[in-house]
């Protein structure tokens, strides 16, 4: 976030206050975060919304992303009726499961519409090589792309190797696509396996159906794994319900539709 403070030279005594008061306050929302994550209620982030306030808000960004950089942060991240785009340059997880469902899509107008099947896609634990979301909206009319990094940076061409530098617990995606650019390994899982029998880190995946499709794990909770080199995933949400430990956080707008980070 160093470019967007830069300009901050000679607020001494005052910045250090106005940080640490933004520090305290991340703190507190992240508490308020963990407490609410406990139920199946969903929320999120309304970048769409927040995006216009987020340009001169600097000191406030840099106080999350050292939130952030320091410990865990819970984060949820949506935007009312529209995709955003996740990838990194791999995934590695524990405990993961998968179904089919059709969840309640927010539309401009408030209204909602569970007419579009995805796949809830969840791990217990998960480690990624590097973070890029991209979410793209319009503010005046004018187009606008807000870029969210941590980690590694995430190439266009994903390594035929990688080394995971982000830590997350009950990390779920919910997605309309989610694709790996290489080999993918998975172990102990069920194919097939009712959607209202899979569980991540205890809990069942949400909007599971009885006899529904699922993809569970044969060894027990927390016994299935998978590892895929590469990760693009069209995605309408992405909850870090629990821990989220992600090393050089940046958020930016951008102004055009920014394709990679």
């Amino acid at each position: 976030m160093n470019h967007l403070i830069s300009g901050a030279r000679g607020l001494g005594k005052s910045f250090t206050r106005m940080r640490t008061a933004g520090a305290r306050a991340a703190a507190d929302w992240n508490t308020r975060m963990l407490a609410e994550a406990a139920d199946d209620t969903r929320r999120g982030t309304r970048w769409g919304r927040g995006a216009l306030a987020l340009v001169p808000s600097a000191l406030a960004i840099g106080a999350l992303g050292t939130a952030l950089a320091q410990g865990a942060l819970a984060a949820n991240f949506s935007v009312t009726g529209e995709p955003f785009t996740l990838t990194s340059n791999g995934v590695q997880g524990s405990g993961f499961g998968a179904i089919v469902n059709t969840p309640a899509v927010g539309r401009p107008d408030g209204t909602t519409t569970t007419n579009t099947a995805m796949a809830r896609v969840g791990f217990a634990s998960a480690g990624l090589a590097g973070l890029c979301g991209i979410v793209h909206q319009k503010i005046a009319g004018v187009p606008y792309s807000l870029l969210l990094t941590g980690g590694q940076k995430v190439t266009a061409t994903p390594p035929g190797t990688f080394t995971t530098d982000i830590d997350a617990s009950n990390l779920y995606i919910q997605a309309t696509e989610l694709q790996a650019y290489g080999p993918t390994t998975l172990q102990n899982a069920v194919l097939g396996q009712s959607a209202d029998q899979v569980t991540v880190a205890g809990k069942p995946l949400t909007g599971a159906l009885p006899g529904g499709f699922g993809l569970g794990s044969a060894g027990g909770e927390g016994g299935s794994s998978i590892k895929l080199h590469g990760l693009n995933a069209t995605a309408y949400d992405a909850e870090m319900a629990g821990a989220l430990v992600l090393p050089d956080l940046k958020i930016k707008v951008v102004p055009g539709t920014a394709t990679t980070c």
